[in-house]
């Protein structure tokens, strides 16, 4: 099964863990990891309430004020201390592990000096060790999400009044789609983005899948402009299918070559998905070019225009033509302290195919001042490791 999180009000841990119940994961999941945690009593109880006309689950974690300004050390400590899952346990340090490097490079200084304050607290805890307990309890195989509302304005913190986004959201979230939203506040918190940095693969619209359920989480704010909720979709990947396209062809033996480099970039311009030559043997023994230009229908008029425009031909081949596409998306990794695109290629929810994008290890390698090829192995070593192939 996979998961796609509809993130346009947002994220936070209670969002997330309202989602997640109203898709199916019994409270009692979350409860007992929160259980276990060797700190004062936490009650976790649901309510059913709409935003917007819309049903949706929110979920209350009751605890008591926390006086305790945790370290990312002390909350290693604690989930050490917890009688968790191994994988629930794994879940949750690399959730705080993400938050804490954030906070560190907001406030310059060592991840380990880094103290929780909000996020140190007893809810905060509570919704990071639920949120991963009812996603392992899930068990999906591939999680991705939309473009996240971060929200606009300021807010208070600890550290006073802060800019919206958050400081340490926008560190969390480096790489990932987002947007302001049209709620004018707070809309995406720290625990929030540090949970979808730890758990989701791929930022996108709604995969192909054959729906099976939809769990929608309630926030406490109602606001005007929009549904306070968070959707998790779930379904069953569906296997590609063929989609008709368009192969345009023409021979020629005529051109100049020095313009063919920018007559393959008009085409690409043009709308065509790809463009191409063939090195071919005319009649009387004239070397030539076949050249094609792979075309959605709707560019078919706009190509065709670019080949007569740019090249000698009089006339062209239209070829129509089945093509099967795997499900793409695009993520990034951290190299040599830049990033790399990467592209993301899976068959019926399977991981097939990792590349790193060369345009990007190229500019890297000129602002390292390396070779493109040691800046090339590392991107690819790094794509592979973030996104193993299955």
């Amino acid at each position: 099964m996979i998961g796609w999180l509809d993130l346009a009000a947002g994220a936070s841990g209670d969002l997330l863990l309202g989602a997640l119940v109203d898709a199916g994961v019994p409270l009692d999941v979350p409860a007992a990891a929160v259980a276990a945690l060797p700190v004062e009593p936490v009650r976790l109880t649901t309510e059913q309430v709409t935003r917007h006309g819309l049903g949706a689950t929110r979920v209350h974690v009751s605890a008591p004020p926390s006086a305790h300004h945790r370290t990312w050390a002390d909350v290693r400590q604690l989930l050490a201390r917890a009688d968790l899952a191994p994988a629930v346990r794994a879940g949750a340090l690399a959730v705080f592990e993400r938050l804490a490097v954030a906070e560190g490079r907001v406030h310059r200084v060592a991840p380990d000096a880094v103290h929780f304050h909000e996020v140190g607290a007893l809810d905060a805890l509570a919704d990071v060790v639920g949120v991963v307990a009812a996603f392992e309890h899930l068990g999906l195989t591939r999680l991705t999400a939309s473009s996240v509302a971060l929200g606009s304005g300021s807010a208070r913190s600890a550290h006073g009044v802060v800019p919206v986004p958050a400081p340490a959201v926008l560190e969390l979230l480096a790489g990932v789609p987002v947007h302001a939203g049209p709620v004018p506040a707070e809309t995406c918190t720290p625990t929030g983005a540090a949970l979808l940095a730890a758990r989701v693969e791929e930022w996108t619209t709604l995969p192909a899948m054959r729906v099976r359920r939809v769990g929608v989480g309630a926030g406490a704010r109602d606001p005007e402009q929009l549904p306070n909720v968070v959707r998790l979709v779930l379904g069953e990947p569906e296997a590609p299918t063929p989609a008709t396209t368009v192969v345009l062809e023409a021979n020629v033996d005529d051109l100049d070559p020095r313009l063919w480099p920018g007559v393959l970039e008009t085409l690409l311009a043009a709308g065509a998905s790809d463009a191409w030559l063939t090195p071919i043997l005319m009649k009387k023994g004239r070397p030539s070019h076949t050249l094609s230009a792979l075309c959605p229908p709707a560019a078919v008029a706009a190509v065709q225009a670019a080949v007569f425009a740019t090249t000698s031909t009089i006339g062209l081949r239209v070829v129509p033509v089945g093509k099967v596409a795997l499900e793409r998306a695009a993520a990034s990794v951290e190299v040599l302290g830049g990033r790399v695109g990467v592209k993301l290629a899976r068959d019926r929810g399977r991981l097939v195919n990792v590349s790193v994008e060369f345009d990007d290890v190229a500019a890297l390698a000129r602002d390292r001042q390396l070779p493109v090829k040691e800046v090339l192995r590392a991107a690819t070593a790094a794509a592979e490791a973030a996104h193993p192939v299955t």
